[in-house]
């Protein structure tokens, strides 16, 4: 039965869940609805907010297959619960297939490909109502996402597109022709309307929504409960900030969905024409487009409302959405295997592998190509929120919470606060009973005491800091979607950042090329547009291999393969959508060189010659591309030169791969020398090839024929070397990360040897360190997966001091002098296919490689995205920064992105930078790091306040008196909200510096900060109280008191006829309670001025001209009503009038509280405790890694104290990546030595161990 009731789906992905059947319990709702009776709804709202209580307590466990109601937990490190209902959906199926196959059908994703083998007369028939047969179909819908009852699974699944599973084959043989509109009415009842649809919710169901958050259900019982004992004034003011709070936070949040809807939806409905079965084109609206749908591109362009892969045609689309590249891309269309001379074989049609030949939902086509007439198609594959601009949708709509150990301790303060509070709780319940006060004043009192404790204003409070770090983040062009971030940004220890357009320039210059002649390399030269190269092949190649187009006459495409065209000086010419329609032959795209380029060229003037010219024209039509491919790193094209009979075929890619596809008598022999060189000065390597064809490829066959087919047997043909210059401000920024203590790491799809060049170029790898490279290679035939470690040479630009053998070992770190540190520090760099090989065969040196790889080349998307999770893995908190082309998955993944684009792709990333400029990460950090401390010194002065409160609240009650409604609300409104909201402006320090902010309120210096603030409050709150009573004017108080012995004056009579006309039956007039108000009114603002520190994440307090200004208005006023009393004030305030010499007391022993305050929180805890941990931290770690925070052993001892104290948290370790580093300190293998293997061991899988075997 078990097995029955868990299952999981999404297997392996990110979305991983565990589902659980249940059926609705009759008698169990019965019991809850009873339940939510007596309490009120209470027990309602709890189960509101815990889905799993809501169906355990209402439901009873079923077999998946046949229940009402899922429950879904998701398997990451959240465990969040969500519940789902189960749902018929009434289909008609036809007579020659089961109900079971059918439904099996329909869940695997083939999406009702029922038809997909029957004869047209079957067709006709199952057209007809009366073959048809109804099934009910079981699904749920989560996430925007249908999950449909799949028999042969066993279990739920997705509703699949022609995405999975289908190959290229089958995408021209069965899906090619169209579909009827009997089967495309069948599949829209499936699949439901092609929209990406993101409701605005009505502001009603966001109120809802909001107030039944947990906190407001709080103040709304704390303001019932306040208002029940007359607190009137200070109910009211907590409902304005209440409601203040709701209708900005409904604002921003509306605000949200509105963008969010007016992005998705701008182009959402369009018509469209579509292909059906019999040729016929019919126009429908793109909601009612379904995977198998031809789609006819139209000729002035569209905005795609599908994914959809091309089978006829070629368009030009703008991808910025998707990519943050706002180059047009070249689409070309798919393959077909079954007329391909050399064939496919049986290749499955993914969009990501084939994205080439896909236009992505969302993306521009800017303009189609055809040929005789032709229609460009596109068969739909995913519609919805399936499509990558719907799955973009769901991320932003549905988002990972935010784990950070900051908001995780705050929960965990508040419930110390809560403890605090039910020992307040039963005191005053004892206290009261002994004094045989009233039931009801007990109650009353017993609770006002939780809410005195719980602060009400701490959400509001602690938002303030991150409010005023977002203002700031705008005035310097970074805007922030996701303001929580901007807190973890503080505690950033490592970056990421991505090489062109980041660390380096967008463009690329071309500095050279250096040719093939007879097998060896000629000399570099510079000039590449003269007359003796203008019809050699090399130049040819330049000038056709490229994808480049022109839109409404301007030259675009790839910055690259520009630059490569403009060097030449040629001219490219397109045909006219007349002349395409016209000649069946014409060949789209013609380049051909300037007049002045061409030696036989006459004179222009001489127009009687022109005919007899034509022969002699040299131009070069391209009759195929097949284009560049991240995967294959290179591109390729057919041309054909005017009046030759054989084609030509042309490739340029990654001098490797190209190299590996030419005949090895080309290649001369010193290329991998000459490569070497060049990406070792940090250039941009490009190669070139050509092959002539032979005569019997016809226009025809060449448009059929496999790249496979084309792009081997080449002649080599030369070098071009671009140059890619580093950004101005990159080495300094870099510098100041390192500084800092920040780790810094290249991710990019560039070249090994020239990423490496880069990082030294730019500091991220200094020139006395070691660059270890690891070159993994996957298991074949039948040999194990194995690394080749080799040690890259050491730069000429090391001085004789530091540089060390290229094949020496880094020494072991003896000394923990830093001079040794810097000598032995090494770092791993490898590509994206090793990267790839070591996590799948060898996962237990990954955290060790993450330990120090810096360089990390030839990476793919989702190669980014693994390596940023690998790295949080080892506890690392890592910012990424890119230019937006494919870093949309690292940027969502790190802790905090950075997107250097303001395109639409930038909606996945938490941060974007106005100015292109890496300068924003240090800013950000520093940002992160001043929003932080403020959350932190927030955070103390709420807990402070609340105990402050609670303590004088607490000494109050044991002479049955209380705080009075005003007092209440000077303390709270006056004192408490004007501190809050201006102790957060203090703007970030103006540079980064080595130490680390805390991650978390349960750190050492925090907790000892805290709980000694709290004792010295108690302590000389405790000191005026008991110390009044000892005092010889002192009596119990009543209306006739007068300690002032100020008979007959006007204060006394003006107070004795107040007190007459308005008896006081709380007893908040007396001696105990002006004495505690008086005292608690100043430790208010000596606990704000103690704990708004500055350096080094801040700017001082003083430079917070409204902080000091608020404080220094409060100190006068306080004063001014404790030494010289006012009627008027006093009558407000409830306070008694008491001899000269006390309040003098008084002052002294405010005073002290503040010279005592001062001194513990800034000698104490800032030079004593930080310096002897940090300098014994720094001792016993600061030798093995340069980006251990000093704060890390105090956290760690701060959370030994509270679990001691509470017993409710296990001993955390330190992060992960620190205790690697000490234990690698000692492990004689590492790093590896060169020339060493490293083989994974046969049972990989199991345990993920390897073995290191030393090649001689």
């Amino acid at each position: 039965m078990d097995k029955e009731e868990r299952k999981t789906i999404n297997q392996g992905q990110e979305d991983e869940m565990e589902i659980y059947g249940y059926n609705l319990c009759r008698w169990k709702l019965a019991i809850v609805s009873l339940g939510v009776v007596c309490t009120g709804g209470f027990l309602l709202l709890l189960l509101y907010w815990m889905p799993e209580w809501r169906v355990k307590a209402t439901c009873i466990r079923a077999a998946i297959q046949d229940c009402e109601v899922v429950l879904l937990r998701t398997t990451d490190e959240f465990r969040m619960w969500f519940c789902a209902k189960i749902r018929l959906l009434s289909v008609e199926t036809n007579p020659f297939l089961s109900p079971k196959s059918m439904a099996n059908k329909v869940s695997n994703g083939h999406a009702i490909l029922l038809n997909e083998n029957l004869t047209e007369e079957n067709r006709h028939e199952i057209s007809t109502h009366s073959q048809m047969q109804s099934e009910q179909l079981r699904y749920f819908t989560h996430h925007s996402v249908k999950y449909f009852w799949n028999d042969t699974l066993h279990n739920f699944d997705f509703l699949k597109g022609l995405d999975e599973g289908v190959s290229c084959t089958s995408i021209y043989e069965k899906h090619s022709a169209g579909l009827t509109k009997g089967m495309h009415a069948y599949r829209k009842l499936l699949y439901g309307v092609n929209e990406i649809s993101v409701k605005v919710p009505s502001v009603f169901k966001l109120l809802i929504k909001e107030v039944l958050n947990p906190f407001y259900i709080f103040q709304l019982f704390s303001v019932v409960l306040w208002c029940t004992d007359e607190y009137y004034y200070y109910a009211l003011a907590i409902v304005v900030m209440s409601v203040v709070s709701i209708l900005s936070s409904l604002y921003s949040i509306r605000k949200q969905y509105i963008m969010l809807h007016d992005m998705v939806a701008a182009h959402s409905t369009v018509r469209v024409s579509v292909c059906r079965v019999n040729e016929e084109i019919e126009e429908i609206f793109s909601t009612d487009l379904v995977p198998g749908d031809i789609m006819v591109i139209p000729l002035n362009g569209t905005v795609m409302p599908c994914d959809a892969v091309l089978i006829n045609g070629t368009c030009i689309v703008n991808e910025s959405m998707l990519t943050g590249e706002s180059v047009p891309v070249t689409k070309t269309n798919l393959p077909n295997p079954s007329v391909d001379i050399k064939g496919m074989g049986d290749e499955l049609y993914s969009p990501e592998m084939h994205k080439r030949h896909t236009l992505f939902c969302g993306t521009t086509v800017i303009q189609t190509r055809f040929y005789t007439g032709e229609l460009v198609k596109a068969i739909v594959v995913r519609t919805g929120f399936s499509t990558s601009k719907g799955q973009l949708v769901r991320s932003i709509l549905y988002p990972k919470p935010t784990d950070f150990k900051l908001y995780r301790d705050a929960y965990l303060f508040l419930l110390c606060l809560v403890a605090v509070a039910g020992i307040g709780f039963i005191y005053t319940i004892i206290n009261s009973i002994l004094n045989e006060v009233e039931v009801g004043v007990i109650i009353i009192e017993s609770l006002d005491i939780i809410t005195i404790t719980v602060p009400p204003a701490l959400p509001a409070a602690m938002t303030a800091g991150i409010v005023y770090a977002q203002r700031r983040l705008k005035k310097i062009g970074i805007f922030c979607i996701s303001p929580q971030r901007i807190n973890i940004c503080g505690q950033l220890n490592l970056v990421c950042f991505d090489k062109t357009g980041t660390l380096t320039e967008d463009g690329l210059d071309l500095w050279g090329i250096q040719r093939v002649e007879n097998t060896c390399f000629l000399l570099p030269d510079e000039n590449v547009c003269n007359e003796m190269l203008v019809k050699s092949q090399f130049v040819a190649c330049m000038a056709t291999c490229h994808s480049l187009t022109k839109i409404e006459g301007v030259l675009s495409g790839d910055p690259l393969d520009l630059k490569m065209f403009e060097a030449i000086g040629w001219i490219l010419e397109e045909a006219t959508e007349e002349e395409t329609a016209l000649h069946n032959r014409i060949m789209p795209t013609v380049v051909r060189p300037p007049k002045q380029l061409l030696p036989e060229s006459t004179p222009a003037g001489n127009q009687e010659m022109e005919l007899f010219e034509l022969p002699t024209i040299y131009e070069i039509g391209i009759v195929r591309q097949f284009p560049f491919s991240s995967a294959l790193q290179r591109m390729s094209v057919v041309a054909r030169v005017l009046g030759d009979k054989k084609m030509d075929a042309y490739m340029k890619g990654a001098p490797e791969v190209v190299a590996s596809l030419c005949k090895p008598e080309t290649v001369p022999v010193d290329f991998e020398k000459v490569l070497e060189d060049y990406t070792k000065q940090g250039f941009r390597v490009i190669a070139l090839a050509h092959r002539k064809l032979e005569s019997k490829l016809t226009w025809h066959k060449v448009q059929n024929i496999s790249r496979d087919a084309i792009e081997n047997n080449m002649d080599f043909l030369g070098l071009i070397i671009m140059q890619n210059k580093l950004k101005q401000e990159t080495p300094a920024v870099l510098e100041d990360l390192h500084k800092a203590s920040i780790r810094t790491v290249m991710v990019t799809g560039d070249n090994m040897l020239t990423a490496v060049s880069v990082a030294r170029d730019c500091g991220m790898i200094l020139p006395q360190d070691k660059v270890i490279i690891a070159e993994a290679l996957p298991p074949k035939d039948g040999k194990v997966a194995k690394i080749n470690w080799h040690y890259a040479d050491t730069l000429t630009q090391c001085s004789s001091s530091s540089a060390i053998d290229s094949e020496a070992i880094p020494i072991k770190l003896v000394h923990d002098s830093l001079e040794d540190l810097q000598v032995t520090r090494y770092h791993f760099a490898m590509n994206g296919k090793s990267f790839s090989v070591i996590l799948e065969h060898f996962q237990d040196l990954v955290p060790k490689l993450m330990l120090h790889g810096t360089v990390f080349a030839r990476m793919a998307p989702d190669q980014k995205t693994q390596l940023v999770e690998a790295l949080q893995n080892v506890d690392y908190f890592v910012g990424m920064c890119g230019d937006g082309a494919n870093d949309c998955g690292a940027l969502k993944r790190a802790h905090g992105g950075i997107s250097l684009s303001e395109l639409e792709a930038s909606v996945a990333s938490p941060f974007t930078s106005k100015t292109p400029s890496i300068s924003c990460v240090p800013n950000l950090i520093r940002e992160g790091r001043a929003a932080l401390m403020t959350s932190f010194c927030v955070f103390k002065f709420m807990a402070l306040y609340s105990i402050i409160q609670y303590s004088s609240v607490t000494l109050l009650y044991s002479v049955l008196s209380n705080l009075g409604d005003f007092q209440f609300l000077f303390i709270d409104l006056a004192i408490i909200l004007v501190v809050v909201f201006t102790m957060s402006l203090n703007p970030a320090w103006k540079e980064l510096v080595a130490q680390r902010p805390p991650s978390g309120l349960i750190s050492g210096a925090l907790l000892f900060s805290v709980l000694s603030q709290i004792i010295i409050c108690i302590g000389f709150q405790s000191l005026g109280f008991f110390w009044v009573k000892q005092q010889p004017w002192y009596e119990v108080w009543h209306p006739h008191s007068d300690a002032c012995n100020t008979t007959g004056s006007l204060y006394w009579n003006s107070s004795h006829l107040y007190n007459e006309t308005e008896l006081d039956p709380h007893n908040i007039q007396n001696y105990e309670n002006t004495t505690v108000f008086f005292i608690s009114s100043f430790q208010y603002l000596i606990v704000a001025i103690a704990f708004s520190k500055g350096k080094p994440f801040r700017q001082p307090c003083y430079k917070n001209y409204l902080f000091v200004v608020s404080v220094i208005i409060l100190y006068v006023f306080m004063l001014f009503i404790m030494l010289h009393p006012v009627a008027s004030i006093d009558q407000v305030l409830q306070v008694v009038c008491v001899p000269h010499q006390w309040r003098v007391t008084m002052l002294v022993i405010v005073l002290v509280n503040a010279l005592v305050s001062v001194l513990v929180e800034n000698f104490c805890l800032d030079m004593v405790l930080w310096k002897v941990v940090f300098s014994r931290d720094k001792q016993g770690e600061y030798r093995f890694t340069t980006t251990q925070p000093p704060q890390e052993s105090v956290d760690h001892w701060g959370k030994c104290c509270l679990s001691w104290v509470l017993d409710c948290r296990k001993k955390m370790p330190k992060a992960k990546y620190m205790y690697l580093a000490q234990e690698l300190l000692f492990d004689p293998e590492w790093p590896p030595k060169p020339q060493t293997t490293t083989e994974a061991k046969t049972l990989v899988k199991e345990n993920g161990s390897c073995q290191i075997i030393t090649v001689t």
